[in-house]
């Protein structure tokens, strides 16, 4: 699979997800590549730390610019999996990773100024499959509020990326300190005592997996 994470909105926490849901493939005992297309670096920073990090699972990084699409395929022949981070923007990063990806993953949180990129998105997506008739475009929420009497937020959110054609994911990423920290020691969640972030990232994957499946299949 060749994953691709991306959007229109920084802050969403793109990184953390391509940098978490690598790491949950890599401990299924699959080898992966993680590749940091975005320029500003969050998840290279990230390696690096990791790099110093004994007990951390074992996780091979790249860092491209420009026309990322006949290196990554290369890359793939040699990888069960290929994640990329492309940012929160329209990069030629973003389009020559689109173009390749099984999997176009776009991040978003509960907000208005997150929802209103959909469209441009979702206009990304279409120019996109007129290369890659096949990829699976999908959103998932993040950062969302655990409170309770928040949760018709993250319905609505899931309710406009459906309009726009980007099936939401079920899972939801919630806020949880686990994450920034975990990101800044170079670490992942599955490397952390918060069994609930675990479970988060986990039931994402496993549902990324499922609607690929199932993409497939048709």
């Amino acid at each position: 699979m060749i994953l691709t994470v991306g959007g229109q909105k920084g802050g969403s926490g793109k990184s953390c997800m391509a940098q978490n849901l690598s790491v949950a493939l890599a401990q299924n005992g699959q080898s992966v590549m993680l590749i940091d297309a975005d320029p500003q670096r969050t998840s290279a920073d990230w390696a690096e730390e990791r790099a110093l990090q004994k007990n951390a699972t074992g996780l091979k990084f790249q860092a491209m610019s420009g026309d990322i699409s006949d290196t990554t395929l290369a890359l793939s022949k040699a990888y069960d999996h290929i994640v990329i981070d492309c940012g929160g923007r329209d990069t030629k990063e973003l389009r020559s990773a689109m173009i390749i990806a099984d999997v176009f993953l776009v991040p978003l949180r509960p907000k208005r100024r997150d929802l209103k990129t959909l469209d441009y998105v979702s206009n990304l997506v279409d120019q996109s499959r007129i290369a890659n008739r096949s990829m699976t475009a999908l959103a998932v929420v993040t950062q969302a509020p655990t409170l309770p009497n928040q949760a018709q937020r993250i319905l609505d959110a899931k309710s406009v990326a459906s309009s726009f054609g980007l099936p939401p994911l079920q899972s939801v990423i919630y806020t949880r300190n686990v994450y920034d920290d975990c990101e800044e020691a170079g670490l992942s969640v599955f490397e952390a005592e918060d069994e609930k972030a675990k479970e988060e990232v986990t039931a994402v994957l496993q549902e990324i997996m499922t609607r690929l499946e199932a993409q497939n299949a048709q």
